[in-house]
């Protein structure tokens, strides 16, 4: 199930079921607030999103009653989640999932929220979203690529060639908006050719791979896989974690990987990421692309989990597009 696409006019619930909205600034609350109002959509808060416990979170009771009555209320089209955090996953056990069938939206989040977006689509099949945050559209610059791809997923229905920003940034952006640090882009890397047609599932690795031995984990056989991680994964966290994926059932009908840019603090390259991907024997026929535009750097794509992309990965050709989503 894709669910309906965005229209002026249309209401957008922000939830906290990681993090609460507590920890971000009035400031950078507002900027958020009017650049989705910007984009001709209402923004609504759920009742417990302001809650903060020791872990700057809420009750479990909380978190899926706010996240049941976002789906429940007919007046909300889309869901966006505030922030990451690490705790996401306490809720599988006690969502309704087919309230959720019943009632197909856009629910949208990246990070912890890999954890539900993953389940959610594998349980219900209604593809969901890795995309910006709420706290994502309180950056002041730089932003414009990020909008830019959340309208061509959420309020378009072409299909969507991903090209890479020109330039990206790894800075503390939300405690200092004014002094900014950009990187220029260098581009995709090339790390296997070939090419491939799948459905997407995926998103931050170490967040993917909790679900790994429950009923949340969705099937790896013909998918393709992208992923990132943060600056705690470094090179050889890294490693071991995908390969830890590539040990699951069916991971060796696996049709591509795209991954994510890497933050700088964990130090990964071109030339090391390509040794890692050497020596997956599971990923030599396959089409390997990296430093895509999604993750924890910025700009950041949003793309479908459960929807359709096709990739062609060739020394002279990386194209990906996204085409259903």
């Amino acid at each position: 199930m894709i669910p309906p696409k965005l229209k002026v006019g249309d209401e957008i619930r922000i939830i906290a079921p990681s993090r609460s909205i507590s920890i971000l600034s009035k400031e950078l609350i507002q900027e958020a607030t009017t650049k989705l109002e910007d984009l001709g959509l209402k923004v609504t808060f759920a009742k417990h999103v302001k809650k903060s416990d020791d872990f700057d979170s809420s009750s479990i009771k909380s978190r899926i009653n706010d996240l049941h009555e976002a789906f429940k209320d007919k007046n909300v089209k889309a869901i966006l989640t505030v922030i990451g955090g690490f705790n996401s996953n306490q809720l599988l056990s006690n969502i309704d999932y087919q309230l959720i069938k019943e009632n197909p939206k856009i629910f949208c989040g990246y990070s912890d929220i890999t954890a539900l977006t993953n389940a959610i689509y594998h349980k219900t099949k209604l593809v969901t979203y890795s995309g910006p945050h709420f706290s994502s559209f309180g950056m002041k610059k730089g932003f414009e690529f990020t909008i830019k791809y959340f309208q061509k997923c959420f309020m378009q229905n072409a299909k969507i060639q991903l090209i890479p920003s020109k330039t990206w940034s790894d800075d503390a952006w939300y405690s200092n908006q004014k002094e900014r640090k950009f990187i220029k882009n260098k581009g995709y890397w090339l790390i296997n050719q070939g090419k491939a047609k799948g459905k997407i599932i995926g998103g931050n690795q170490c967040t993917l791979n909790l679900l790994q031995g429950t009923k949340f984990m969705p099937d790896l056989k013909n998918k393709i896989l992208f992923i990132e991680d943060d600056y705690e994964a470094h090179v050889k966290t890294f490693d071991r974690d995908l390969q830890s994926l590539l040990h699951l059932p069916n991971a060796k009908y696996l049709r591509g990987i795209v991954i994510g840019r890497f933050q700088k603090q964990t130090q990964m390259t071109k030339d090391l990421l390509t040794k890692i991907i050497k020596t997956k024997v599971e990923l030599n026929k396959i089409p390997v692309i990296a430093n895509v535009d999604f993750g924890h750097t910025n700009p950041r794509i949003t793309f479908p989990i459960g929807g359709e992309c096709e990739i062609i990965a060739s020394k002279k050709e990386i194209k990906t597009t996204l085409t259903k989503h």
